[in-house]
C-alpha cells in the first residue's frame, strides 16, 4: 500500500521559534530517502515556506496557501490555482465600508504581489509586515483602488474580532474563510480564499497524481480540520486547537518535542 504523508508546517512542524530541529529534518529526510512519501500543507506562501523548510528534503509538489496553489518542489511551477472570480467585488465594498483593510494576495503583471494601504495598516498587520522586510512581494498602495488590482487569490485581515468576526459569519458560505487567532502575535485574523480552496481538495489532487492509496495528515490548527476530514488517519499535535484533537485518530507529542518526526520513527518502515 502507497502512503502519502502530509504535515502542517506552524505549530506542527515548526518549534514555537519558527525552525525545523535537526532532528525532524534528519528523521524525514531519512525516511523520504528510502522511499516515504511526504510533502507539506501550509497556509504561508512557497517563498516563505521553503525558507522555513529548508532543511526538508521533500521533492513532491507542495500545497501553498491552504490549498490556493500546488507548486512542484523542485521547479516553481504553478500545477493548481485557484483565483477569486467577480464575486469578490462584493465583499471588498463591505470590508472598506466597515474600516477592514486587508492585506491583498494577487498576480499583478505575472508577479506575486503582496498588497496592503499603507496608511490604514492596524497593529497586527505592522506586525506581519515587519516579518516580511525584505520581501519582493511587499506593495505598499496609496488607496483602495490599487489594493484590488491584478489577479486576486487570498485576503487576509488582521483585525479588531468585533470587526471580522461579523464578516466572517457573513461570508462563510460564499467563500472559504478561516477565523483565528494567530499563533505567534496572538492577533485575531480573517483569512479568506474562494470556496474552492481548501487543504483537502489539494491533498486529494496530489494523492491521485502520485497514486497513493491511503493518505495520513498532522496538523494543530483550524484550517487542518478540512484535511483531516478526508484523511484516512490524522495525528493532531498536543499543542493542536481542541476542535481538531477531537477529530483526531490520536494526539501525539507536541511540535516542541518533534511530534510528528517521533512518529514517523516510530511507525514508517
Amino acid at each position: 500500500m502507497k502512503t502519502l504523508y502530509i504535515s502542517d508546517l506552524d505549530g506542527t512542524l515548526l518549534h514555537s521559534d519558527k525552525t525545523i530541529s535537526d532532528y525532524t529534518n534528519q528523521v524525514i529526510n531519512s525516511l523520504t530517502e528510502r522511499g516515504m512519501i511526504f510533502s507539506y500543507a501550509t497556509a504561508r506562501s512557497y517563498i516563505t515556506a521553503k525558507k522555513v523548510a529548508k532543511g526538508l528534503s521533500a521533492k513532491i509538489p507542495l500545497i501553498v496557501y491552504n490549498g490556493t496553489f500546488v507548486i512542484d518542489n523542485l521547479t516553481g511551477e504553478i500545477l493548481l490555482a485557484n483565483y477569486f472570480d467577480d464575486s469578490i467585488k462584493k465583499l471588498f465594498k463591505e470590508l472598506f465600508q466597515n474600516g477592514i483593510y486587508p492585506i491583498v494576495y494577487s498576480y499583478i503583471d505575472n508577479n506575486e504581489k503582496l498588497s496592503f494601504v499603507e496608511h490604514a495598516c492596524t497593529r497586527g498587520v505592522n506586525l506581519f509586515l515587519a516579518s516580511r522586510k525584505g520581501d519582493i512581494r511587499r506593495n505598499p498602495v496609496a488607496n483602495t483602488e490599487d489594493l484590488v488590482k491584478g489577479n486576486c487569490f487570498y485576503i487576509t485581515c488582521i483585525d479588531e474580532p468585533e470587526k471580522l468576526f461579523p464578516i466572517y459569519e457573513k461570508y462563510k458560505e460564499d467563500f472559504h474563510c478561516v477565523y483565528q487567532r494567530d499563533l505567534y502575535s496572538g492577533e485575531q485574523w480573517l483569512e479568506i480564499m474562494p470556496k474552492t480552496v481548501s487543504k483537502a481538495n489539494a491533498v486529494m489532487q496530489l494523492k491521485a497524481q502520485l497514486c497513493c492509496d491511503k493518505v495520513i495528515v498532522f496538523g494543530d490548527g483550524k484550517n487542518d480540520i478540512d484535511m483531516f476530514e478526508i484523511a484516512d488517519e490524522c495525528y493532531a499535535v498536543e499543542n493542536a486547537v481542541d476542535e481538531l484533537k477531537e477529530r483526531a485518530t490520536a494526539v501525539i507529542a507536541s511540535n516542541n518535542e518533534d511530534g510528528v518526526a517521533r512518529w514517523l520513527k516510530k511507525h514508517v518502515q
